[in-house]
């Protein structure tokens, strides 16, 4: 026999003792029930509303009175909303009072003298104070409708009482009703022990013993013995269950064991990228020797060619050797950028608290005689301290000021702007410059490797700067972008991270930021065509 049969049978026996009991406590429980209802559902909530509706007009006596002290028009929606709040408390009263006719009579008479005191003194108070009047002026009225409004709480206190009243009648009948309620529960109550005791003696040996033992057996598989063999026994749908865990426990033993195999197979995926990345790295060693020394003999030669055949070459011809020349320089320069951008995350590592002013500064002298020949300004706020690669962020801000020098407006002297404002969990900067500008349409393109917006032949550079700046910034957490609203020149915004403990936004950290170039890295890549 099934678990659902044997309880089936115990239920059938408890309900036929309950039927018994149940037909004898009916209407004890229906009384009980009415009454209970009246007042929980009726007389307790219509009692806690009256209050609320109290609160109501609280809250407009407190708004009218503002409202003529300061006119605030903020006053004035808070009194509307108290009176919308007041309407609604009467309507749910008049339901809820619906069967009780002397109450809801103090009810409506309290509502007229809110009605009045409204219509003779609120609203022409509210009036005259938005017509102008001051509040000195509308002392007296507001005093006069003090004597008014009294009488419609005062009325209320009558709802109240009235409430009361029927609460107590109604307790008291509850009271009645509970105690013929209780002396016939206690009866039932004795019979369902009796059959209770008999039916958890039954239960335990045909439903419960199995269950444990299969309970058992099943946290002893989730320990990790996945091998261990569930064996069915007990009632019927027991002896199911116990096999629909065991085909359960199967199906798990198969997925860890793919799931073993799945992970094999990762690591040995991930040892090939490991290779895959030892071999990026040795092709960028190769591209930053073995590729440029072949360059470098190509410019040598030719330009060996030019100074020994002067005389022999015709113009044309020291125009190729100028283009070869120029060819190889020019291939060299996209070489190293090339590995500059590639080594940003990899070869670069050197995370420590820097001070931005200071990396600004390098940078600036950096640049000094560019800037001195373009009669550049540079100026800065006050810069904070940042957890970052110092070589990566100097290179970051040459690149930026580089570019304000280098696309400079050809009828005046570049005027750059470097600011800093303090958000929740970063730093936001700007860069901004007075120069030629950027068109919207390319504020994603700049920041693409080896693009230009211009002819090599009107700004020099490869067209990597921009693409370098966005690599450092990313790479520290933040995100950079050209401010397409601004139209005096260029503007870029880029975020860092604030570190995890606050610093103070002037400190210096001696001896931290220093010179770019360490352990024979490029201190920074050429100021770069956008």
């Amino acid at each position: 026999m099934t678990t659902r049969r044997w309880l089936s049978v115990m239920l059938l026996a408890m309900s036929l003792l309950v039927a018994v009991g149940g037909a004898v406590g009916a209407a004890v429980l229906t009384h009980t029930a009415n009454v209970s209802d009246r007042l929980a559902d009726r007389i307790a909530p219509a009692r806690t509303t009256v209050g609320l509706l109290d609160s109501a007009l609280l809250s407009q006596v407190a708004a009218l009175r503002g409202y003529v002290v300061t006119g605030d028009p903020r006053l004035a929606d808070s009194y509307r909303r108290g009176v919308e709040e007041q309407q609604r408390l009467q309507a749910r009263l008049r339901t809820l009072l619906a069967d009780e006719p002397a109450t809801l009579r103090e009810l409506e008479r309290a509502g007229r003298l809110v009605d009045r005191w409204r219509a003779e003194h609120a609203d022409a108070i509210f009036a005259a104070r938005a017509g102008g009047a001051s509040a000195e002026q509308l002392a007296p009225q507001v005093g006069r409708a003090v004597v008014p409004f009294e009488a419609a709480r005062s009325a209320l206190v009558g709802v109240v009482g009235e409430l009361d009243q029927v609460r107590d009648a109604g307790r008291a009948d509850l009271a009645r009703a509970r105690g013929l309620r209780d002396l016939t529960f206690v009866t039932i109550l004795a019979a369902l022990l009796l059959s209770g005791v008999a039916g958890s003696v039954l239960v335990r040996v045909t439903v419960l013993r199995p269950l444990e033992r299969l309970g058992a057996e099943v946290r002893r598989v989730a320990a990790g013995d996945f091998h261990h063999r569930l064996r069915p026994g007990g009632p019927a749908d027991v002896a199911r269950l116990t096999s629909d865990v065991e085909t359960m426990r199967q199906r798990v033993v198969d997925a860890l064991e793919r799931s073993q195999r799945d992970r094999a197979a990762l690591e040995q995926q991930a040892a090939e990228l490991r290779r895959s990345n030892e071999d990026l790295e040795q092709f960028a060693y190769v591209a930053s020797h073995d590729l440029q020394e072949p360059l470098r003999k190509v410019a040598s030669f030719c330009q060996m060619l030019q100074r020994r055949y002067a005389d022999q070459l015709d113009d044309r011809a020291r125009q190729y050797i100028d283009f070869a020349v120029d060819g190889a320089t020019r291939m060299q320069e996209l070489i190293n950028d090339l590995l500059t951008f590639s080594r940003i995350g990899r070869v670069y590592g050197d995370l420590r608290e820097v001070d931005l002013t200071g990396l600004l500064a390098q940078a600036e002298a950096n640049l000094s005689r560019a800037v001195e020949e373009a009669g550049a300004t540079i100026t800065s706020d006050p810069l904070p301290v940042v957890r970052g690669d110092p070589t990566l962020l100097t290179m970051l801000w040459q690149n930026l000021l580089g570019n304000a020098v280098k696309f400079r407006h050809p009828e005046r002297a570049p005027v750059v702007d470097v600011a800093v404002r303090e958000d929740a969990e970063q730093w936001s900067f700007t860069v901004t410059d007075n120069g030629i500008g950027i068109d919207p349409r390319f504020a994603d393109k700049i920041f693409v490797i080896f693009q230009r917006l211009h002819p090599r032949s009107a700004y020099p550079g490869t067209g990597i700067g921009l693409a370098v700046c966005k690599k450092i910034v990313e790479y520290h957490g933040g995100a950079l972008v050209l401010d397409e609203a601004y139209t005096g020149g260029a503007r870029f915004r880029f975020t860092l991270p604030r570190p995890a403990v606050a610093e103070p936004e002037q400190a210096a950290v001696p001896g931290q930021a220093g010179p770019p170039g360490q352990a024979g890295e490029p201190a920074a890549t050429e100021p770069a065509a956008r």
